[in-house]
């Protein structure tokens, strides 16, 4: 696969907006912290994600992060945890 590790963290200034972007980030990731998901995206999702949340934003009060972490199944992340225990998103089989 050529899935990709992002770490995507916003501040939005909305509360309405805020809530569609945290359900949005949540139907391509695993919720990490209060406005930092965890996405294990391919070229067509993260395409996908970076246009749907272009268009919710507003670009003058609104701030998203999207960092590229590296080859989801290569990547080793060197990550300090304090508290609970940090695992990147694997890849499962979803059933419809």
């Amino acid at each position: 696969m050529d899935d990709r590790l992002y770490i995507v963290t916003y501040d939005i200034a909305d509360q309405k907006r805020w809530r569609a972007v945290f359900k949005l980030l949540r139907g391509h990731g695993e919720w990490l912290q209060l406005s930092v998901f965890q996405c294990r995206l391919g070229r067509w999702r993260h395409a996908e994600l970076v246009s749907t949340l272009d268009q919710i934003i507003h670009h003058d009060h609104d701030h998203i992060l999207i960092m590229d972490i590296g080859p989801a199944d290569a990547v080793d992340p060197k990550i300090v945890s304090l508290g609970k225990d940090f695992k990147p998103v694997v890849r499962e089989p979803i059933i419809v």
